[in-house]
């Protein structure tokens, strides 16, 4: 019996290690409306970012052809909005919670 609870609880903390890792990402700071390509005409791509969180978008980040949500400080993220910025954070699926974000060189 015990050692089953430690089988499992080994098994819960591999499972919950494997999901969520810390990863270092560069791409274009925009948002889940509109994702790669910005769609307000006379807006530049950080306006649209903006006007489109403000509506009730989220911040993503798009690197390559993924696209990660950005969890975390709205107004640290908003300073690179329409943007290449570097993101280090926890990464759990297409989801990044923020610990740190600056350009990218």
């Amino acid at each position: 019996m015990r050692w089953n609870r430690i089988a499992a609880t080994t098994a819960a903390l591999v499972l919950t290690t494997s999901f969520a890792y810390a990863e270092t990402l560069t791409g274009t700071v925009s948002d889940s409306m509109c994702g790669k390509k910005h769609g307000m005409s006379g807006k530049s791509d950080a306006d649209c970012t903006r006007a489109c969180v403000k509506g009730g978008a989220d911040y993503v980040l798009v690197v390559g052809d993924k696209i990660y949500t950005l969890k975390g400080d709205k107004t640290a993220i908003d300073k690179f909005a329409g943007e290449s910025a570097t993101v280090t954070g926890t990464t759990s699926g297409s989801t990044v919670t923020v610990a740190s974000i600056k350009g990218a060189k």
